[in-house]
C-alpha cells in the first residue's frame, strides 16, 4: 500500500530539514557599534536581504560609556529578526598580522560556536581573514565609506555635528550616557 509509515515520514522531514539548513545562507558581522550609525545600519539591512538568517556579535568596549546592552537593546530595536549575540571580555589585541587574527578567531569560534555561518559581513579590511580562517563568503559593504560617509570615530568627536547619521534613540542615548 503506498502509506507511509511514521518511521518513514519522519525520516523524509528530517531529511528536508537537513537539506534546507545545509543551504541555508547564515551571515554575521562583528562590532562595538559605539555608535550604532547609518553606516552599520547599511551593512545590516544588505545583510538581511540576502541572508536567511543573521547575527550580530556586539563586542564590550570602553571607547564609550553605553553599557553593551543598551548598545545591543537599539539593533534589537530597529531589527528584530537579527540575533544578537554579546562578546563579553573580548581580547584587546587588534590587527591583521597572523598571530592577532588568530587570538581574534579562537575567541570568535567560541561566540559562534555551532552556528552554521557562510558569509561575514563587513566594511572593514578585517573582512578578509575572518572568512579566510572561517572559510566563508567575504561580503564587503561600504569599505571606502562612499555610499555612507561616516565612521563612529567621527561620531564620538563631534556627536553635533554627525547626529543625522544616528537614529534618534542611539543619539538620545549618547546625550544622556555623556558621550
Amino acid at each position: 500500500n503506498g502509506n507511509l509509515k511514521n518511521d518513514d515520514f519522519s525520516d523524509m522531514i528530517y531529511k528536508e530539514n537537513q537539506e534546507r539548513s545545509s543551504k541555508m545562507k547564515i551571515g554575521f558581522t562583528i562590532g562595538k557599534f559605539a555608535p550604532l550609525h547609518k553606516g552599520h545600519q547599511y551593512l545590516i539591512e544588505t545583510a538581511l536581504k540576502e541572508m536567511d538568517e543573521f547575527y550580530v556579535i556586539i563586542y564590550e568596549t570602553n571607547l564609550i560609556n553605553i553599557p553593551t546592552e543598551v548598545r545591543a537593546n537599539w539593533i534589537k530595536t530597529l531589527y528584530p529578526t537579527v540575533k544578537v549575540l554579546v562578546a563579553v571580555n573580548p581580547p584587546n589585541q587588534y590587527g591583521l598580522d597572523n598571530e592577532i587574527v588568530k587570538i581574534q578567531m579562537k575567541y570568535l569560534i567560541k561566540i559562534i560556536d555551532n552556528i552554521k555561518v557562510t558569509h561575514f559581513y563587513s566594511s572593514e579590511l578585517y573582512g578578509e581573514k575572518v572568512s579566510e580562517y572561517l572559510n566563508i563568503v567575504d561580503r564587503r559593504i561600504d569599505h571606502a565609506r562612499m555610499i555612507v560617509p561616516i565612521s563612529a570615530s567621527k561620531i564620538r568627536e563631534n556627536l553635533d555635528k554627525y547626529k543625522n547619521y544616528l537614529e534618534p534613540m542611539v543619539y538620545k542615548d549618547m546625550k544622556k550616557y555623556e558621550c
